[in-house]
Order: structure tokens, then C-alpha cells, then sequence
């Protein structure tokens, strides 16, 4: 036990080190994507439930289901390697570009946003309005095709079978999920934090009008399956979206006032779905909100380390998204399903029953074992820590902040989500190229005028000829 203790502390104390280097700080008053990630994806959803895990005790109802003992510990000595492996890779990295993260990170937190007026920004405002027409939308489609809103059903008191119910709200979708994914859940935010900037810097009546719209889309959006983390990580993306337009200033009594409301909203969620009774099992360590974050991520892990050791094939290439499995004539498998059926046949069969997916290690282990767990850790430091030093690097305006803040909430929530997303992720590449252009709308009309210039003098020499 002590010696297990004893890797723990040092592992945690090197990897922190590690990641203070790669993010230029991490301190909660200077919150950056390198920062959650460490303390959301890795401290709080993996490294310290890996812990209870390997002194087994844990006494989480997953865990009941595992078959082979010696799977603690194993699965420990593979969090306790990825827990440097990957901060390494991004201290590695930071150093071949040359550049110091702590420097960048205060001078990026130091710039006031660029919110002027530019020539040709009514196309900006065009292109946004635009956007923000289709979002909308999106969001009465949403509404349209979903055979049952469980948060309208818990309003009118229809609550006796949420569970059903929200699996039923994302399973059964009768419309088109891309139109849901990308026009609704993936855009409407996003500009609802462009209008959120633009309102908090120039306080004008069609940014407050546009933010308070896109606001109410997104919060339904986030809450109308009964989901409970979504929302709190939306207030996040608020938050965050202030302090980077430098409107709102982190201080300790902020961050503890911040953290009483998640955790008060929290709470609100879950009495109103599983009822009064919830409050007994709220602070418990190994149930409720509590042991969903210590506890939910990371044992399905051990779980897929112990199945894909023993009784399951590896998934090889149908573990890869379903693109490229496609492209290798192969279909795609994701492990968390694979898991959730294999370990809980009840659950499907009640139609209750979704996914059990972990930190990334867990579905690269699925498809490739050992090699698929450091080649991907590598490849994944590597992909988050180029948007991180992009990120601080690009102007600093509404739509890079609010781009910014979009990958700083997701990235952590993907990491312990699988590595398929990283591999391949159309809304990801969606969200840069929408961004992409309304940056230079936003920001480098010049580059608009130039190029109907250029265009103009061609089709007037077309037109000699």
C-alpha cells in the first residue's frame, strides 16, 4: 500500500511540475486549455480515482464488474506513465517551437480584445446574422424532430422514466444529426460567445439582442436531454469567454463563488430528476456528482483493460473513427459501447443503457493495446499543445476568443471522452473554417477589399478581351 502511495506522490509531483512548464501557469486566477486539461481531465476525472482504484477502495459499482483483481494495478502503472508521457510531450514540443508559454500566456491575458470597427464590417455583421439565422433554426429542428423533450416532460410532471426518456431524446432523433450537431449544438454556442464579447466591450442593442437569443438556444440546447454536465460547462465557457475580453477578473473569492453555483445548479439537476432522495448521495465520495467525476471517467478504463486483455479481440482499425475506418473498408466499433454491452446487457436491454466511455488510454488500448496507448498519447499532446500556442498567438478579437474558449472547455471533455475525435473530427474542422472566415470578415477586411480588386481588374481585362 505505502508503496503504491509513494508512486503516486512522486508521479504527481513530476507530471505537475511537467504541465506547469507546458501551460506557463497553473494557477486557477490565469485559467488556461493546458490547465483544465490537468486538473480536469487528468487530476480530478483519472489520477485521483486511480488511487482508491489500485488500494481498492474505490467501492464503485462499476469496479464490481471486473473480473481480473490484478487489472488495479495494472491500469494504475498505465495512468501513472501516460501522467508524465503526456505532459513531457508538450514540454517537448514547447521547446522545438521555441517559445516560453508563460510569457505568451500573460501577454496574451494582457491584450485587450480587438472590438473596432473595420471598413467592410457590415459584411462581418451580414456573415454573423446570418449564422445566427441558421442557428436558430437548428434549434427549432432540434425541437421538431425529437420524438420527447425529457426537460419538458420533467416540467409538466412526467417524470417516472427520465432515464428511458433521455436515451430515447439522443437514440431516436427522427431528423438529420448533422444539422442538430453542427447548426445547433456547435455553432449556436459559439456565437452566442462572439455576441457575448461583443456585447460585454461595446454594449450595444444588436450585440445584447443577438447574445440573449443565442443564449436561450444554447441553454435549451445544453439542458433538454436532462444532461447535467453540459450546462455547468457552458457557464464555464461564459466565464472564460469574460476573463480572456479582460471583463471579468479571476480572484479567489470569484472562483469559490463560481464554484458554489456550479455545484448549487448541480444539485438543482439532480433532485429534480432522481429526486429528494439525491441529496443523501450527493457529497458521497463514490456516488452522485462526486464519484461521477472521480470515478465514472476512469473505471470504465480498468474495465476495458481487463476485457481487452482477456475476453475481447482487439478492435484493430474499427476502433479508428468511422472515416477513416471507412476509407480502410472496415466499420467503425467504439469500445465504450462495446464496453457498456459486454459488462451491462441489462442496461441495453432496458433500452437505459449508452456508452461507458473513459480517458483516452482506454479505447487506444481497445484497438491497438500497449502501442495504441503511447503512440496516441504522444499524437494527442502533440495536437492540443499546437492549438494552444495558435491560440496565443492569433489576434486577440470575439471570434478568436470565442474559438479559443470552444476548444479550451472541449479538449479536456474529449480527452476523457476516447481518441477517436482526435483523430477525425468534422465539427472540429467545421469550426475552424466557419471561424476562419468570419475572422477575415472580422478582422482583415482589407484582405476583402484587396481580393474584389484583384477580382474586379480580372474580369475587367476579361471583358477587353
Amino acid at each position: 500500500m505505502m508503496d503504491i502511495i509513494l508512486i503516486w506522490f512522486t508521479v504527481f509531483i513530476l507530471s505537475t511540475l511537467l504541465f506547469k512548464s507546458a501551460a506557463g501557469s497553473l494557477s486557477l486566477t490565469k485559467p488556461n486549455m493546458i490547465s483544465i486539461i490537468y486538473y480536469y481531465s487528468f487530476i480530478v476525472s483519472s489520477y485521483i480515482g486511480s488511487l482508491f482504484i489500485a488500494l481498492d477502495e474505490d467501492h464503485f459499482y462499476m469496479l464490481n464488474r471486473l473480473d481480473h483483481e490484478e487489472m488495479r494495478i495494472y491500469g494504475f502503472l498505465i495512468i501513472c506513465f501516460i501522467m508524465i508521457l503526456f505532459p513531457l510531450t508538450l514540454v517537448v514540443m514547447t521547446k522545438l517551437v521555441g517559445v516560453n508559454t508563460s510569457v505568451l500566456l500573460t501577454n496574451y491575458l494582457e491584450i485587450e480584445p480587438d472590438v473596432k470597427n473595420h471598413p467592410y464590417t457590415s459584411m462581418f455583421l451580414v456573415a454573423f446574422t446570418g449564422l445566427s439565422a441558421i442557428a436558430v433554426l437548428a434549434t427549432a429542428y432540434t425541437i421538431l424532430y425529437t420524438p420527447v423533450i425529457p426537460v419538458v416532460e420533467l416540467i409538466k410532471g412526467n417524470s417516472a422514466d427520465l432515464s428511458s426518456q433521455r436515451i430515447e431524446a439522443g437514440r431516436n432523433f427522427s431528423g438529420n444529426v448533422l444539422i442538430r450537431n453542427i447548426f445547433g449544438l456547435m455553432l449556436t454556442p459559439i456565437l452566442s460567445l462572439i455576441a457575448f464579447i461583443y456585447f460585454l466591450k461595446r454594449k450595444t442593442m444588436y450585440w445584447g439582442s443577438a447574445f440573449f437569443v443565442l443564449l436561450a438556444c444554447s441553454v435549451f440546447l445544453y439542458t433538454y436531454d436532462l444532461a447535467k454536465s453540459p450546462i455547468v460547462f457552458y457557464l464555464l465557457m461564459l466565464v472564460l469567454s469574460a476573463f480572456f475580453a479582460n471583463a471579468f477578473k479571476m480572484n479567489v473569492k470569484r472562483i469559490l463563488a463560481l464554484g458554489l453555483v456550479s455545484i448549487s445548479l448541480l444539485l438543482a439537476m439532480y433532485i429534480a430528476v432522481q429526486g429528494p432522495g439525491a441529496i443523501a448521495s450527493f457529497m458521497n465520495y463514490n456516488s452522485g456528482p462526486l464519484g461521477r467525476l472521480l470515478f465514472s471517467q476512469i473505471a470504465p478504463f480498468y474495465l476495458h483493460l481487463d476485457a481487452f486483455t482477456y475476453s475481447l479481440d482487439r478492435l484493430g482499425s474499427s476502433g479508428l473513427p468511422s472515416f477513416i475506418a471507412g476509407l480502410l473498408e472496415t466499420e467503425q466499433i467504439r469500445s465504450g459501447r462495446v464496453m457498456m454491452e459486454n459488462v451491462f446487457p441489462e442496461s441495453i436491454d432496458a433500452g437505459t443503457g449508452g456508452v461507458l466511455n473513459t480517458l483516452y488510454v482506454g479505447e487506444a488500448y481497445a484497438a491497438f493495446g500497449l502501442i495504441g496507448v503511447v503512440v496516441l498519447t504522444i499524437y494527442i499532446a502533440i495536437v492540443v499543445q499546437a492549438v494552444y500556442l495558435l491560440m496565443l498567438k492569433l489576434p486577440k478579437t470575439p471570434v478568436t476568443i470565442a474559438v479559443a474558449v470552444y476548444f479550451t472547455v472541449n479538449f479536456p471533455r474529449t480527452i476523457v471522452g476516447g481518441m477517436a475525435d482526435f483523430l477525425f473530427n468534422p465539427i472540429w474542422t467545421i469550426v475552424i473554417a466557419m471561424c476562419s472566415v468570419l475572422l477575415i470578415l472580422e478582422y482583415y477586411p482589407h484582405r476583402i477589399k484587396n481580393l474584389l480588386s484583384f477580382l474586379k481588374m480580372k474580369y475587367s481585362k476579361f471583358q477587353i478581351r
